[in-house]
């Protein structure tokens, strides 16, 4: 079955025009999600608006968007007054220049989505908008509406498709003097920088996500099948911390002979050996017996 199209419209770069369709890219669909419930019913709970000062429950009708003039002040905006800003979609993406697409600050990226053509009509159009973007090697920014807001959105070729990401507006990203003036420049031998570019050369490789592993959500898919199979769950044992390096050359020397050697010794650092695990839990056994007693 064909995924469900987020936004259907029409791709425009000058006067060719051709129907697109807008689907994510990403999702989120498959990561582990849990619900609040109460303890003593395992029923699931339902989140009630209330009223920061009376603490009375806020029914649905009563609730109301308001704007913080000062602190406790707010002004009320009815939904009509949102309706005088909101701009309206004309249901295109209008292409309005082509910019290198290593100009493209990444920070600015938000989210991506899949453009594809929306059915055979547009289908030489969407073609040529696309292989002519491969050939100038050159990213699309065009505007659109989504979800009553306008957007800019980075446009490239994709494939067969092309990838469409909206984009931050700068008052959306901080300013990295923020956190960065206050960072010492303190002198660096051009021998530890050799040593350190040695290090990075060892872990050279290609970008390849299918490598990628989210141990955390696979922690939690065990812990949940545990759990729901009646099975304990117990708390590993906190991993130590390594002392402070004293010698950064040193700890660079240490890092290209042995790295890897030091990165295996501290997975296998978590858990303590088999037999003192054992005499953890006969210790524990014995307290609870003695409890009972």
């Amino acid at each position: 079955m064909a995924p469900r199209a987020y936004w259907k419209g029409t791709l425009k770069l000058s006067l060719v025009t051709c129907p697109v369709a807008l689907y994510p890219a990403s999702t989120s669909v498959a990561k582990t999600r849990f619900h609040m419930i109460n303890k003593e019913t395992g029923n699931r709970l339902k989140q009630q608006m209330v009223d920061a000062e009376t603490g009375d429950v806020v029914e649905s009708d009563q609730k109301a968007r308001g704007y913080e003039l000062r602190k406790g002040k707010y002004v009320e905006i009815e939904p009509e007054e949102f309706e005088s800003v909101q701009i309206e979609s004309n249901h295109s993406i209008d292409i309005e220049s082509f910019v290198p697409s290593d100009e493209i600050d990444k920070r600015y990226l938000n989210h991506p989505y899949y453009i594809a053509p929306d059915g055979k009509a547009g289908a030489d159009a969407f073609a040529v908008i696309r292989d002519a973007m491969k050939d100038q090697d050159r990213v699309a920014l065009a505007r659109i509406v989504l979800t009553n807001r306008e957007h800019v959105m980075a446009i490239e070729p994709l494939g067969k498709g092309l990838l469409g990401t909206t984009l931050r507006y700068p008052y959306e990203l901080r300013d990295e003097a923020d956190y960065f003036d206050d960072i010492k420049t303190p002198k660096i031998t051009k021998d530890m920088v050799e040593l350190a570019g040695h290090i990075l050369d060892s872990k050279a490789a290609h970008f390849d996500p299918s490598k990628f592993k989210d141990d955390y959500e696979d922690a939690l898919k065990t812990l949940v099948r545990r759990k729901a199979a009646g099975k304990p769950i117990e708390a590993p044992e906190p991993e130590e911390r390594p002392s402070n390096v004293v010698s950064l050359m040193d700890a660079l020397k240490q890092s290209l002979k042995g790295g890897k050697t030091a990165k295996r010794g501290r997975s296998t650092a978590r858990r303590p050996p088999s037999h003192r695990r054992t005499a953890r839990k006969a210790h524990r056994s014995t307290t609870r017996a003695r409890k009972a007693g």
